[in-house]
């Protein structure tokens, strides 16, 4: 489980700043790019996490997500432009299903979360 995940949250990571999380953070009105560039610090901060954490202890990753979830909920209160404030809420409802799962043992819902993430988020903070 752990080595998959890794990969595809790393990815995730990476894929958010290609995507214009950050390059579009000048372009936005209000606090959006604030809160893009809080996002992906989120985000880096949650594959830090994850990547200490053993493949054996899957509830450990649920709890990561789980805060992960919360933190983007936090964020999404604090976004002035409606589409990234749904986007981030969007992200929260699946990481928290995901959460659910990967706490048993199935990383199959966190792994898509996190590979559709850069697409969703980044397409919210590129507008």
């Amino acid at each position: 489980m752990r080595y998959g995940v890794v990969r595809a949250l790393a990815g995730g990571v990476v894929m958010l700043g290609a995507s214009g999380l950050l390059g579009a953070c000048g372009a936005l009105g209000g606090n959006s790019g604030q809160v893009c560039t809080d996002t992906k610090e989120a985000f880096q901060q949650y594959v830090t996490q994850v990547r200490s954490v053993p493949a054996a202890e899957p509830a450990q990753w649920g709890q990561a997500t789980q805060r992960l979830a919360a933190r983007l909920d936090a964020l999404a209160k604090k976004a002035d432009d409606a589409a990234l404030k749904k986007a981030l809420e969007a992200e929260s409802q699946r990481l928290r299903s995901a959460a659910a799962t990967v706490g048993t043992g199935d990383a199959s819902q966190l792994s898509a979360a996190m590979n559709d993430a850069p697409v969703r988020i980044g397409k919210a903070c590129a507008q």
